[in-house]
């Protein structure tokens, strides 16, 4: 089947290109994806492929019977849009006023859709089953993939391999990303509230200025990545926003921060929560202010199984050439509730190449005017659905 897969994807460029620009003309928000859903589910119908709705609120699951019993691959995509006004000025611009697909989610589903279609057309040669899952919410946090777990998506029949994709404008068009080992940074966040006492500004001594505070407070805490951390282990320690004081006049007696620490190390997450807390707690202590703290647990490590990888890595190369294959040298630290997934089963991520600076596509996930070069979605529609083949045989 590998002879004829790319020439069938080929076949349905156009039609993927269509499919993703409705999707991203009309983006929707984390659990708001009715209309995406809508499309999913028909478009899913049309190939023949048995639908579920409503999972996880908006999520939709695709479930496609082989010719022949066997096991049972899963290839996933999330459906969510940011709260974003797109920049581009393209024809299928975003409809929608302060909403985008800046992450590439549109590109997501519409290769699953497409590894979906190619999948339908030889279901009576497949030894095994083939599960779609099309995720809500992924961009908000805690995210669709745990829900739609939860609500048993990996159950009857039991998924056996797992494998999502990523657009990545980073690389170029024609080739795919993949890495074993870590891929994504475990992505938790906190808020922090500086505590000190109210005065006017003309007598500083009869209070406790708590913008002064968390001024020492910050500066402290950037020595737990450059001085407490083992320099060798990723992590990243950010504080997003700073919110406190009423007018100039005032000694303000509360700030308000939030923030993200992302690490690849078990022992560094737990660590980094601990560290962060007592930092701030000794150094509010030494001034006279008190504080209240917030951590809160996200996604966790996406670790990607090497088996499965191996298998991808062979798709692309049967498909398209040796040289279609990059392979990602660092993980990201951003966070990706897939990870959920693959620490139930063995899977993997891939990155499906959009980049093209000829034609401008060189912005990165979550900018006004990202955008990706649709030729990849057939490449990475023929990729998924041949790594799904292999992954029933065992490669």
């Amino acid at each position: 089947m590998k002879n004829t897969m790319a020439k069938d994807a080929e076949k349905l460029a156009g039609k993927l290109k269509k499919l993703r620009r409705r999707i991203h003309m009309y983006p929707e928000l984390a659990y708001e994806e009715h209309r995406t859903s809508e499309l999913v589910a028909d478009t899913l119908r049309a190939a023949g492929i048995k639908v579920t709705t409503g999972v996880a609120k908006t999520g939709v699951v695709g479930l496609l019977r082989g010719g022949k019993p066997g096991k049972t691959v899963a290839l996933r995509g999330d459906m969510d849009a940011l709260p974003i006004t797109e920049q581009n000025d393209v024809p299928y611009r975003s409809r929608v006023e302060g909403i985008m697909h800046a992450c590439g989610h549109d590109g997501n589903t519409t290769t699953v859709l497409g590894a979906a279609m190619l999948l339908a057309a030889r279901r009576d040669d497949i030894v095994g089953n083939v599960k779609f899952f099309f995720q809500p919410s992924e961009e908000a946090p805690p995210g669709g993939a745990l829900p739609m777990i939860e609500e048993g998506v990996l159950e009857k029949p039991k998924v056996d391999y797992i494998i999502g994709v990523h657009v990545d404008s980073m690389i170029p068009v024609g080739k795919i990303g993949v890495r074993d080992g870590h891929m994504m940074a475990a992505a938790d966040d906190f808020s922090l509230s500086i505590l000190g006492e109210a005065s006017h500004g003309a007598k500083p001594h009869l209070g406790v200025d708590a913008i002064t505070l968390q001024a020492q407070v910050i500066m402290a805490l950037q020595t737990i990545v450059s001085r407490r951390v083992n320099p060798t282990h990723p992590i990243v320690l950010t504080l997003g926003t700073i919110h406190g004081g009423y007018r100039q006049n005032v000694i303000a007696d509360r700030v308000d921060i939030e923030g993200t620490l992302r690490t690849l190390d078990p022992k560094d997450r737990r660590d980094g929560v601990r560290m962060i807390e007592k930092t701030v707690e000794h150094v509010t202590k030494a001034f006279g202010g008190r504080y209240e703290f917030d951590f809160r647990d996200g996604y966790p490590v996406l670790t990607c199984d090497p088996k499965v990888t191996a298998i991808v890595r062979k798709a692309t190369r049967e498909l398209f050439g040796k040289r279609s294959v990059v392979e990602v040298a660092e993980p990201s630290m951003g966070g990706e509730d897939f990870a959920y997934f693959v620490n139930r089963v063995p899977g993997m991520m891939l990155r499906l190449g959009t980049g093209n600076k000829k034609r401008g596509f060189t912005y990165p996930w979550h900018h006004p005017r990202f955008d990706i070069d649709e030729d990849a979605l057939w490449i990475g529609a023929a990729v998924m659905a041949h790594s799904a083949l292999l992954c029933l045989t065992d490669g």
